[in-house]
């Protein structure tokens, strides 16, 4: 548990100033970097406090200069901030669009234009947030995703879902899996408890969209990659 205490005062002690600064800057000039820049910083910092302690490989295989789709598998609430800091550039998520109602939090992540999408399975829905991710990749601005949709209750891979596959298949960007683990044990689905250890984070050479002949082959190769990464006992 103190390791968890640690992550949230270092959040408070280092985010609000950063929060209050940088928002308002955005305001003033309509530029996100500085905010999206500090805040990656915030989360970095605040893992060192808690004593996590990161291994991330293979970030030369990322394509250089290129908006990506980081694919990522799914064990903990603590993969969101591990991951994110280390994707190159500047990335989108989608994300739970209830997270956007969090004060302070879900404000800043409007601003940096999080793809809020909805559980409910509304087609409508679903298109319109593919649409927006689409729109951001032609901006320059990745995207980064967790396939699975939701966390693994026990760390083994899940079933994919296919929207962001059908949003590789649309764009035509490189799709990068990547590979996740460490946290399982560190935060536990359903618990607030963190412990301290070490995340290994595993990127992989991008699947193109182009050289797959279906959204299913193209899902299936990813599925292959990010399970390569992983030890066997997750691979699901």
């Amino acid at each position: 548990m103190i390791a968890s205490l640690l992550l949230l005062a270092s959040y408070i002690i280092l985010g609000l100033p950063v929060a209050l600064v940088d928002i308002a800057w955005c305001l003033v000039t309509g530029d996100v970097m500085p905010l999206y820049r500090s805040a990656m910083w915030v989360v970095r910092m605040g893992f060192r406090v808690a004593g996590i302690r990161m291994e991330v490989t293979g970030l030369e295989a990322v394509p250089a200069g290129m908006a990506c789709i980081f694919m990522a598998n799914h064990v903990s609430n603590l993969d969101p901030p591990v991951l994110l800091p280390y994707i190159p550039g500047r990335t989108s998520v989608f994300l739970k669009r209830s997270l956007m109602k969090i004060p302070v939090l879900g404000y800043a992540m409007r601003l940096a234009r999080f793809v809020p999408v909805d559980r409910g399975g509304d087609s409508a829905a679903a298109l319109a947030s593919t649409e927006f991710a689409k729109s951001l990749l032609a901006e320059g601005i990745s995207i980064t995703t967790f396939v699975e949709g939701t966390r693994s209750r026990d760390g083994r891979l899940q079933s994919f879902k296919k929207g962001p596959f059908y949003l590789g298949m649309e764009s035509g960007a490189p799709c990068v899996p990547i590979s996740i683990s460490g946290t399982e044990s560190m935060m536990r689905k359903g618990s607030l408890k963190i412990r301290p250890g070490v995340v290994r984070v595993v990127f992989h050479a991008p699947v193109w969209p182009g050289e797959m002949a279906s959204r299913d082959a193209l899902m299936l190769a990813v599925r292959e990659s990010i399970a390569s990464g992983l030890p066997e006992w997750m691979r699901g």
